[in-house]
């Protein structure tokens, strides 16, 4: 009994520190290196600062410096994804409490409804972060799939930390005002196919 309240302790602990290697990794959406024919440079987005790297290994972060700036989705899955190291965190310290070798705890019976609980806490802490994970899938995948949505295909044509508008957008140093011009033929929709 004491091995599997072990080996459940040090899955729950890796489970968690798992949890916050994902909550901080800045890769949930990157872009793919197989098919950047036309630029060296990859995207790596997280939710907590967006990063553009290159073929020399040059990378260029910029962190989200507002809540109130950052779309929804990657407010709720920041959300969630927190509300799943927290609970992971306390679990954890609850499942020690709950274990039969320690001296903490009380009774038998006091110390099985701790580690039942420090079960449960656990169990929230994976429906949290599998929720935040899904919900963020979920809008890369439509966005993928969506015909209309232009921003997406249009974006990981990075070129460093500056968006695609930028590359359209040039400033004609003297004249004092910002010109549009057309973009290259290279930008067009099958560029991306």
């Amino acid at each position: 009994m004491y091995r599997a309240q072990i080996s459940a302790l040090v899955f729950g602990v890796g489970g968690f520190g798992a949890l916050v290697a994902a909550t901080a990794s800045n890769e949930w959406k990157v872009t793919t290196r197989a098919s950047s024919v036309i630029t060296a440079t990859w995207v790596y987005q997280g939710l907590w600062m967006n990063c553009a790297g290159n073929a020399l290994g040059s990378f260029h972060c910029r962190p989200h410096f507002t809540i109130f700036r950052v779309e929804g989705y990657i407010q709720a899955c920041r959300g969630l994804m927190i509300a799943a190291v927290s609970l992971g965190f306390f679990g954890s310290i609850i499942a020690l409490f709950g274990m039969k070798c320690t001296k903490v705890g009380g009774s038998e019976q006091a110390k099985a409804k701790i580690a039942c609980f420090a079960g449960v806490v656990f169990i929230l802490s994976g429906l949290c972060s599998m929720t935040g994970c899904s919900l963020y899938a979920n809008k890369i995948t439509t966005e993928f799939f969506d015909p209309l949505f232009i921003d997406q295909k249009m974006g990981y044509a990075y070129n460093g930390p500056t968006s695609v508008m930028s590359s359209r957008t040039k400033y004609h140093g003297g004249e004092g005002d910002i010109k549009t011009t057309n973009p290259s033929k290279q930008f067009d929709k099958n560029a991306y196919v």
